[in-house]
């Protein structure tokens, strides 16, 4: 086996630590079509009520996103790909050695927020759109946290023995909860929009932000031959939901006593129609409140379990959905007494918009074919979910 554990103690108790031997040999990605600038979203997606959004402008200059990708055809509304296709190009964009081929995989973790049915899982329709030989298939649920419960399956898979390589992959269709015909604003989102951008949350945030896309990582016990691996020193992943209430769903709708209600519920297909049950949304108020909060107390958690000093860390490469939370976030680490400059921040979340739980693949990926890295640098990947707030961290070494 590739995995060992150790006894540790930190923060005045002790646990074993688990030291495992898996690398990623290779990342890769799948975007669709070409970049939509922010001049041309209400062209592709549509407008609500075919009115132009009053948010629009604010939003934009709140998350400073320049362009994202949509899996829609802009001449006709058409999809172009549905979410396990997506899935499927970004495999097949794998490239850890000379001759690999899909059919090599000996295990496919995929982790997506919008698969195209309610079932069978996601993995599955992925191996069938990639016409894969019998293998280990797993799906995880979730939003942005369900690329990284891939990931970590996938790790777990390689250090256990119980495969010799494993793919993981995250994956987003979010254009198919955001097109014009599925989308309902129950509020004015310009209503004290500029002193307040949090609001815009309510109701069509998500249309100036969300992108389709798909990434992959191939593991292994080996690191490559030749050239750079990132090693996988650990996965750390926090949820608050035994103690928060759920601040961003679908299918379902909020009560005022803050429970949440599946569309099973609805008498009827029809009325889970009107209502837009279908829809994206988001207790915003709620979620001003914790992100951070929560966020700076997942950090301390694995900074003293793991020794962990802001001034070893190389790179961050947070995935934070809109450039509204870039400070915040820093200003929560700084109170957690854990600064890392932002001039070791890396992200793309500019030129690719918030693609969920493909973003810290694709972050990866950049970073790891831009030339930047050296052997040793440790980095420290950042993964938020406002779902039920749930926070993700993973330290890689570059070997």
């Amino acid at each position: 086996m590739a995995v060992r554990c150790r006894l540790k103690a930190a923060a005045g108790r002790l646990f074993y630590e688990v030291v495992m031997n898996v690398y990623i040999n290779d990342l890769a990605s799948f975007l669709p079509n070409d970049p939509v600038d922010n001049a041309h979203i209400e062209a592709v997606m549509g407008k609500v009520n075919a009115l132009p959004s009053k948010a629009k402008a604010i939003t934009l200059r709140s998350n400073k996103i320049k362009q994202r990708y949509y899996a829609i055809d802009p001449a006709t509304g058409a999809f172009t790909h549905n979410n396990a296709q997506l899935t499927a190009e970004a495999v097949r964009n794998l490239k850890p050695y000379e001759g690999f081929t899909p059919a090599d995989i000996e295990c496919l973790c995929c982790g997506t927020t919008s698969p195209d049915l309610l079932l069978p899982g996601h993995a599955l329709m992925v191996a069938g759109e990639l016409e894969m030989p019998p293998c280990d298939a797993v799906t995880t649920a979730g939003i942005c946290i369900a690329g990284m419960t891939a990931f970590k399956h996938a790790c777990m898979n390689v250090a256990a023995g119980f495969s010799k390589n494993a793919v993981a992959t995250g994956s987003e269709l979010a254009s198919s909860f955001l097109r014009a015909d599925y989308f309902a604003v129950s509020a004015d989102p310009a209503a004290d929009l500029e002193k307040k951008p949090l609001l815009a949350f309510d109701a069509d945030f998500l249309r100036w932000m969300l992108s389709d896309g798909a990434g992959a990582a191939f593991l292994t016990g080996e690191k490559n031959p030749e050239g750079l691996s990132l090693r996988v020193d650990w996965i750390e992943s926090i949820s608050f939901a035994g103690e928060l209430e759920t601040c961003m769903y679908a299918g379902g709708w909020k009560t005022e006593d803050g429970r949440v209600t599946g569309w099973r519920a609805a008498d009827s297909a029809m009325e889970a129609a009107l209502q837009n049950l279908l829809a994206v949304r988001q207790d915003v108020r709620l979620l001003g409140r914790e992100i951070v909060t929560t966020k700076t107390r997942a950090l301390e958690q694995v900074v003293a379990k793991h020794g962990l000093k802001a001034e070893d860390i190389d790179w961050y490469l947070p995935h934070y959905s809109s450039h509204y939370f870039r400070d915040k976030f820093y200003d929560g680490m700084k109170a957690a007494g854990f600064d890392i400059p932002q001039e070791k921040w890396f992200t793309n979340l500019y030129t690719t918009g918030n693609v969920g739980a493909a973003s810290i693949y694709l972050i990866m990926e950049d970073l790891f074919k831009s030339g930047e890295l050296k052997p040793g640098q440790r980095l420290l990947c950042f993964i938020p979910e406002s779902g039920r707030f749930s926070h993700c961290f993973m330290h890689l070494t570059v070997v």
